[in-house]
């Protein structure tokens, strides 16, 4: 279970556990086909930030605000200027401004804690109360419509069939891989998460590494903004609630580590997925959502104590 081919073993199996459950205790309902593409729909949003979180996390680094940057980035690709000029020129500027809002967040954050050198929990903490205050204060607490349907259309829409929400996390994902496994950018940031004092002994702009983490983070956090709007229709200073935990959870599932220096893309997928049918299942079976929050509570738990044990054989092999 050390190799990252047992990691994802072990995910599938308990990605098939689940399904079991699901078809044992809902029967036809959980496995419709519709019900198997609405967990994919669910899981698309969700996942894009959770690709994010995994370069964060490697790097050594932590993020609480990205529920709070999905809201500000919805929000602010939905004011009544953004939407005229959208109507004006083209629906992807309401794409830009979220994607701009998620940079900026992040590129914030990552200065505090690069440059800052505040801890990532504190850091993200601010910025959690207060892209969620500034949302808030931009909507006047009040959920705004989408009237630019063109955005709707075509992020609801479907190519070839599958859900563009689906293919979006599809293509995120891929990205997400090759910058980890197949760059330099991946490369550094599995050392600097690993050992930032060798990294930076071995030549790596630790500090400006830590930043782009972050802002890679944003952008994640502006894409799932303008994938939630789309799918809602709204922009709201509610929206992305308790996704830091969803993130978080989904990348230790996945099998990174929280003391940075490891983790896979492959992992936190799959990660998403199990949390994702998870919910699903308790959904279909009409469990309450307190009952669901304690049994993720109970899954890191338990994810992170087997990382423990994994890591304490791992040290006493070598």
């Amino acid at each position: 279970m050390s190799s990252p081919v047992g990691r994802n073993l072990g995910l599938i199996i308990a990605l098939l556990v689940l399904c079991a459950v699901g078809a044992i205790t809902a029967g036809d309902r959980f496995v419709d086909t519709d019900n198997m593409v609405t967990i994919l729909r669910f899981a698309s949003i969700i996942g894009v930030v959770s690709i994010g979180m995994t370069f964060v996390i490697i790097g050594g680094g932590i993020d609480l605000s990205v529920g709070a940057i999905v809201a500000l980035s919805s929000v602010w690709a939905t004011t009544l200027a953004t939407q005229t000029m959208a109507e004006d020129t083209h629906w992807l500027l309401m794409v830009f401004v979220a994607c701009a809002v998620g940079v900026g967040c992040g590129l914030i954050n990552g200065v505090l804690v690069a440059y800052g050198r505040m801890a990532p929990f504190i850091a993200t903490l601010a910025m959690f109360a207060a892209a969620r205050g500034l949302a808030e204060i931009i909507s006047e607490q009040r959920t705004q419509l989408v009237d630019v349907r063109e955005l709707v259309d075509t992020i609801n829409g479907e190519l070839l069939g599958i859900s563009v929400l689906i293919w979006i996390f599809a293509v995120v994902s891929a990205i997400g891989w090759v910058l980890l496994n197949r760059t330099t950018f991946g490369r550094r940031t599995i050392a600097v998460g690993g050992n930032a004092t060798a990294a930076r002994l071995a030549g790596i702009a630790v500090k400006r590494h830590t930043v782009l983490l972050y802002v890679v983070l944003g952008l994640a956090c502006g894409i799932a903004g303008i994938m939630l709007t789309a799918r809602t229709g709204t922009g709201s200073g509610t929206h992305g609630q308790l996704y830091e935990l969803d993130a978080i959870a989904a990348v230790v599932i996945g099998g990174t580590l929280l003391t940075g220096g490891r983790g896979t893309i492959v992992g936190t997928v799959f990660g998403v997925l199990i949390f994702q049918t998870l919910t699903n299942v308790f959904t279909l079976n009409n469990l309450d959502s307190s009952t669901q929050a304690v049994a993720k509570g109970a899954i890191i738990v338990v994810a992170v104590l087997l990382q423990q044990r994994v890591a304490v054989r791992s040290s006493d092999s070598t």
